[in-house]
C-alpha cells in the first residue's frame, strides 16, 4: 500500500442529550474539563518521595539561577531531563513556592491532553463523542491522579498523546505538517523524560506498518529530513550542554542509570512479576474498563481498522515493553494512554451498552469510589497491614476521616441515583452523557476531599517538622538523619542533606530509627509529631 489512508469525513454531533458531554458552550465545558484535576490541587504538603524531589530540585533551580542543570541537596540529579524544572520553576515564579504552583504544570498538561483528544474525535465522529473523549481522559483514576502530582508523567502523557495524534493525521494523509509536529512533540518529550518519548511512537508506528506490509508508510513517516532537522534543532542542544558539562557522569546517571538500568533490574525495589500490568492497568482506568470488554469481543473489526490497529499496537508494545521491564511502576503504563483512550472512546460511542455493560460501568464507578473512600479507613484501622513504623505512626495520629465517609456516601447516592430509571433532568439523558456526568462529579469529590486527606495524613508532620525548624532561625545546618523526604528542602527553602547531624546542627529524622540507634545519640528532641522527629546534636 503506497498511497495515503482515506480520512473519515466529520461526524454530525450525537442525539440531543443533556450533561457536561452536550449541553455546555466549548469555553464553559473547557472549564468544567479543568475542574477535576484543579480541586483541592494545592490543599494538602508535597507527597515525597517523587513530588519532593522534582520540587526541590526546583526550588534549587531558581535559587542557583542556572536554567541549565538541575541538582537535590546540592548535587547533581540526572533523573530526569530538563524541562519539567522549566515548567515547575516558571510557575512558582508567577505563582510562589507552593504546592498549587508546583502541581499546576501537570494539571493544565492533562487538561491540554484531554482538549487536543477532544479536537481530534470531534473532527471524526463528531462534537459529542470528542467532548466524551475529553472526560473518559480527566476522569480515568490513573491519568487525573498523575495530573494531581508535581512530576514529569503528566507532561510526558501530553506529549505522548500529541505525537500519537498528529503521527496518525499524517499517516491518514499523507500530509508532512502533522509529521513534523509529531518530531517536535516527541523532541520536547526527550527533554521531558528521555528515550521512552522517541520509542514508544516509533515502535508503534514500526509494528502498525509491519501488520500491514505497508513499508510505503513507515518510509514516508521515517524519510522526512525536515521532520528529523526539527526533532535535532529542538532535542539536541540541552543534552550536548548536559555532556559537555558532566562528561561521563551523565551518560553514567541518565543514559545507563535511569534509563537502561530501570529496564534490566529493579530500581529502589519497584519489581513485579509479568502479569503486573494485567492487574494494574484496568485499575488505572477505572470506572471506564467494562468498555474494554465490548473491544475484546470486536477486537477482528478493531485489527482490520487501520486507525484503530494503530491505537491497538500503541497501547500494546507500552504494556508488553514495561511488563519485560525490571523496574515496573503503576504509572509507566500510562504512556500506553492515547492508544487505550482511543479505544475506550470507540466502544463507547458503539450502541448504546446493554444492560450487563451499563450495570458493569456503573459497578466499576461505585467501585472506585468505595476504593478511595474505604482506604482511609483502612489504613487508619489497622485492616489493612502496614509493615513499615513510620506510615503506621502517621495514620494512627491522622485526624478521623469523617470528611471521606460523608463524600463517599454522597457520591455513592448520587451513583445509584444516575443509574436509576430514567427520570427527569440528568436521569432522563443518553446514558453515556450521564455517566460521563457521573464520573465527573466522583473525581471533583475526590479532588475536593480524599487526596488533601491521605495527603495531609502521610506527609503533614513531616510538613511542619520542616517549617518549625525553619522557625527556629537557626544558622546551623540542617540535615536529613536516616530517612529521604527531599519535600522538607522546599520548606526549609534551603539544601537539606541526607547524613547524620554534626554538634549544634539540627536534623529531621524518624522516631523509631533514633530509637534503635546504639549507642543511644546524645540528641535534645526539639519536635515530635506522628514518628517525625526534630532534634539537635549536642556534642560528642
Amino acid at each position: 500500500m503506497n498511497r495515503a489512508l482515506p480520512r473519515p469525513p466529520s461526524a454530525a454531533a450525537g442525539a440531543p442529550a443533556t450533561g457536561l458531554a452536550a449541553s455546555a458552550p466549548g469555553a464553559l465545558f473547557a472549564l468544567l474539563l479543568a475542574l477535576p484535576l484543579l480541586a483541592g490541587l494545592g490543599s494538602h504538603p508535597l507527597i515525597d518521595v517523587d513530588e519532593g524531589a522534582f520540587s526541590a530540585a526546583t526550588r534549587e533551580l531558581l535559587a542557583s539561577g542556572d536554567w541549565g542543570h538541575t541538582t537535590l541537596n546540592g548535587a547533581p540529579r540526572f533523573d530526569k531531563p530538563i524541562l519539567v524544572y522549566w515548567l515547575q520553576a516558571a510557575s512558582v515564579a508567577l505563582l510562589g513556592l507552593n504546592e498549587w504552583a508546583l502541581r499546576l504544570p501537570s494539571a493544565l498538561c492533562t487538561w491540554a491532553a484531554a482538549l487536543a483528544a477532544e479536537r481530534f474525535v470531534g473532527e471524526r465522529h463528531g462534537a459529542q463523542s470528542g467532548r466524551l473523549t475529553a472526560l473518559i481522559l480527566v476522569t480515568a483514576f490513573g491519568p487525573w491522579a498523575m495530573a494531581r502530582a508535581a512530576t514529569a508523567d503528566a507532561l510526558l502523557n501530553l506529549l505522548l498523546m500529541l505525537t500519537a495524534l498528529d503521527l496518525w493525521r499524517h499517516l491518514e494523509s499523507g500530509a508532512r505538517p502533522p509529521l513534523r509536529r509529531a518530531a517536535a512533540w516527541a523532541a520536547l518529550g526527550l527533554l521531558a523524560k528521555g528515550p521512552i518519548a522517541l520509542l514508544v511512537p516509533g515502535a508503534a508506528l514500526g509494528l502498525w506498518a509491519l501488520s500491514r506490509r505497508d513499508g510505503a508508510a513507515l518510509r514516508r513517516a521515517l524519510g522526512d529530513p525536515a521532520a528529523w532537522l526539527i526533532l535535532i534543532a529542538i532535542a539536541a542542544p540541552w543534552y550536548l550542554y548536559a555532556l559537555h558539562r558532566h562528561g561521563m557522569d551523565f551518560i553514567a546517571g541518565f543514559i545507563l542509570k535511569h534509563n537502561v538500568g530501570r529496564f534490566t533490574g529493579p530500581m529502589e525495589g519497584h519489581g513485579g512479576s509479568l502479569l503486573y500490568y494485567v492487574l494494574i492497568v484496568p485499575l488505572l482506568w477505572l470506572p471506564w474498563t467494562p468498555l474494554w470488554l465490548r473491544a475484546a469481543r470486536h477486537w477482528r473489526a478493531l485489527w482490520g481498522d487501520a486507525q484503530l490497529r494503530f491505537w491497538l499496537c500503541w497501547a500494546g508494545f507500552v504494556i508488553v515493553f514495561f511488563s519485560l521491564s525490571g523496574t515496573k511502576l503503576p504509572h509507566y503504563s500510562l504512556y500506553a494512554g492515547p492508544g487505550l483512550l482511543m479505544l475506550t472512546a470507540w466502544a463507547l460511542r458503539q450502541s448504546t451498552p446493554g444492560g450487563a455493560l451499563r450495570g458493569a460501568l456503573w459497578g466499576a464507578l461505585a467501585l472506585l469510589v468505595l476504593l478511595l473512600g474505604a482506604l482511609p479507613w483502612l489504613l487508619q484501622s489497622g485492616a489493612v497491614p502496614i509493615g513499615d513504623a513510620l506510615y503506621a505512626a502517621l495514620l494512627r495520629g491522622a485526624p478521623t476521616p469523617w470528611a471521606v465517609l460523608a463524600m463517599g456516601a454522597a457520591l455513592l447516592v448520587l451513583v445509584a441515583l444516575l443509574a436509576a430509571a430514567p427520570g427527569r433532568g440528568l436521569a432522563s439523558c443518553a446514558f453515556a452523557p450521564r455517566f460521563a456526568t457521573a464520573a465527573w462529579l466522583v473525581a471533583l469529590g475526590h479532588g475536593w476531599v480524599v487526596v488533601p486527606w491521605l495527603g495531609e495524613a502521610l506527609q503533614g508532620p513531616i510538613q511542619r517538622t520542616a517549617l518549625a525548624a525553619r522557625a527556629l532561625g537557626s544558622d546551623a545546618a540542617v540535615v536529613q538523619w536516616n530517612t529521604h523526604w527531599p519535600s522538607v528542602g522546599v520548606y526549609l527553602q534551603r539544601a537539606v542533606p541526607p547524613r547524620a547531624p554534626q554538634p549544634g546542627e539540627l536534623a529531621i529524622t524518624r522516631t523509631d530509627r533514633l530509637q534503635r540507634l546504639q549507642p543511644p545519640p546524645n540528641v535534645t528532641l526539639l519536635r515530635q509529631e506522628n514518628g517525625v522527629a526534630l532534634v539537635r546534636r549536642e556534642g560528642f
